[in-house]
């Protein structure tokens, strides 16, 4: 059991590490190539922050633990919100503004789409196929006011334009194997722990792969809290779950069939889309989530694990 959680520890650190060096290394040979800021923007560095939770499902499906791949999705949305929301709040109020009211509908479409695809029994070829049009658009919509906004390349996650060219093709390089090293350690790991303790992988999803893989989320929400960048904070929860649910589990849909259990629709699709609904009023008004919400918030995402306990999924 301890090896196991070590295993697990390590592959998380592995792949936060090499999805931070992919995206560092990426963005700027993509620079160098003289490729569009806003384009690198879209597409590079998107891709890159969400390529650990990606290789996580998709080496899920490979070793046939698909509730594994659905709960480290469904468990990172949730954890966003209550948690990676909730933490920061307590440290200062976190300021909202309604710029992002446009990528929050997004989202909640997505997370309503997601959940009727859901309720089907499977998210396998066809629904993975609509989650990807969906994120298509999503990626249409977002380019098309990227452009109105001129990204600049200096405002561009790990853009360094003095960064030598050999330290660029050492940070792809590390990143590109590191990443389903990582994943893979994650993955052997998180199964053996839900084999031992005679819990379904899905549970091991919901919670220890989830927060995992939400923990680059949770350094950048508490350092925009620190910051006083509320919005900026807001804006990176929203674009992770939509992320989550239309891009990765579209292209694990198309690796294999991911069998939807009967204890997520009984309970973790409807606590995802409570959480995502809870920032409707504060988007809604412009109201910042203060310290008191702060804790309402890790109150409700402290119920939740508790409510899985019971469950003992």
């Amino acid at each position: 059991m301890l090896i196991d959680l070590a295993q697990v520890a390590v592959g998380l650190v592995v792949l936060l590490l090499a999805g931070d060096l992919l995206v560092r290394g990426a963005v700027n040979l993509a620079l160098r190539l003289c490729i569009p800021a806003l384009m690198v923007g879209m597409t590079i560095v998107a891709f890159g922050t969400s390529a650990p939770e990606l290789l996580v499902s998709v080496k899920a499906i490979l070793q046939d633990a698909g509730g594994l791949a659905l709960g480290n999705v469904v468990g990172s949305n949730i954890a966003n919100i209550l948690l990676v929301l909730g933490l920061p709040a307590l440290v200062s109020a976190l300021a909202v503004n309604r710029e992002v009211l446009r990528d929050y509908l997004m989202m909640l479409a997505v997370s309503v789409l997601f959940t009727a695809l859901a309720l089907t029994g499977v998210i396998g070829g066809w629904q993975g196929l609509v989650l990807l049009a969906a994120f298509a658009l999503f990626m249409a919509d977002s380019i098309r006011r990227g452009r109105e906004s001129r990204t600049q390349p200096d405002a561009l996650e790990g853009a360094d334009p003095s960064m030598p060219g050999a330290r660029i093709a050492l940070y792809t390089v590390i990143g590109i194997i590191g990443l389903p090293l990582g994943a893979n350690l994650l993955v052997s790991g998180a199964v053996d722990i839900a084999e031992t303790l005679g819990v379904s992988d899905l549970m091991i999803g919901l919670t220890i792969v989830a927060v995992g893989t939400s923990l680059p989320e949770l350094a950048t929400t508490l350092m925009a809290a620190i910051r006083r960048e509320g919005g900026v904070a807001l804006g990176n929860i929203i674009g992770s779950n939509l992320f989550n649910l239309a891009l990765i589990l579209g292209v694990a849909g198309q690796v294999g069939d991911m069998v939807i259990p009967a204890q997520m629709v009984q309970l973790d699709l409807w606590v995802m889309l409570g959480a995502s609904l809870v920032l409707a009023p504060f988007i809604w008004t412009e109201k910042p989530i203060t310290r008191i919400w702060g804790g309402v918030l890790l109150l409700g995402y402290a119920g939740y694990i508790w409510a899985l306990m019971q469950i003992g999924v």
